[in-house]
């Protein structure tokens, strides 16, 4: 089902379900989703665990350690984290990243909840992460009404933002929605803070087609969301400088993710978000 179609039903539960429905039936017959499937999986390999269980095979094609799990093990903690700043409402052809995001998270809710792991939600808004649905009974519905409320202002002020109640040894994995843009490298700060062995961390970078492709001609006045700021210019005069701009930060950004633990998933607006999630499961 086509993004902008989820979003028309303006019902953010039933386009989350669909979402999972859809993505359940696609990968029945694989070994190894993510979240939310009873289909056994792997996971990295952790001190403690015994050496026997890593699959030598997949490490020969991979050069990572995992060990394999069943369902009936996988009960980890799920945080997933929306960005609220400003720069979330920016749309193209009826697709906001915001409402791209909700529909994503809701979807990979049902998925990790069908599967048993606990889930919770935070925001991060005007530098500060902020719990607003704690892991417990009907967190996926109290997850899916708050997303619903979520609007997104304001720019990212602290480059301190940290998760400090995250140092318990459980295994959890986290899950971002985010356009990940910077001005100081406070995302890759975060990110390299609360990176550890029992934490997985899995970022889905949400972009527009022009952001990475700038294909716009004749003038245009461009806003930047978060502060107000606006700006006429001429895109034929600037685009070769656009692209070249952003290719440079997208590759500064790869690099700097390259650690341990850590996933960077890049989308586009325009991708099904069925087929990203689906993509995320199976690789």
């Amino acid at each position: 089902m086509l993004t902008t179609e989820l979003i028309k039903l303006n019902n953010l539960q039933l386009a989350g379900k669909l979402v999972s429905d859809e993505l359940l039936l696609g990968i029945q017959t694989s070994q190894r989703s993510g979240i939310g499937t009873e289909f056994e999986q792997f996971r990295h390999y952790v001190p403690g665990d015994d050496p026997k269980r890593i699959d030598w095979k997949l490490f020969a094609k991979s050069n990572q350690y995992l060990v394999r799990e069943s369902a009936t093990e996988s009960n980890q903690q799920i945080r997933f984290v929306l960005d609220q700043s400003g720069s979330m409402n920016y749309a193209e052809n009826g697709i906001s990243r915001l409402n791209y995001a909700r529909i994503l998270l809701a979807s990979l809710a049902y998925l990790a909840n069908r599967q048993g792991d606990q889930v919770s939600l935070y925001t991060l808004h005007d530098g500060a992460v902020q719990p607003v649905v704690p892991a417990g009974k009907q967190s996926v519905q109290k997850i899916i009404a708050t997303l619903e409320s979520i609007t997104a202002s304001g720019t990212w002020q602290s480059t301190a933002t940290s998760f400090p109640e995250f140092s318990r040894k459980q295994s959890e994995m986290l899950v971002l929605a985010s356009d990940f843009l910077q001005v100081d490298n406070e995302w890759v700060n975060l990110i390299q803070r609360v990176a550890g062995p029992r934490r997985e961390i899995v970022i889905f970078q949400l972009l527009g087609d022009q952001e990475l492709d700038f294909s716009l001609q004749g003038f245009y006045r461009f806003q930047d969301l978060e502060t107000g700021r606006e700006l006429e210019i001429e895109a034929d005069a600037v685009r070769d400088t656009v692209r070249q701009r952003a290719a440079e930060y997208l590759n500064q950004l790869d690099e700097k993710l390259r650690i341990p633990h850590v996933r960077l998933i890049r989308v586009r607006l325009s991708d099904p978000i069925a087929l990203v999630l689906k993509q995320f499961l199976l690789a």
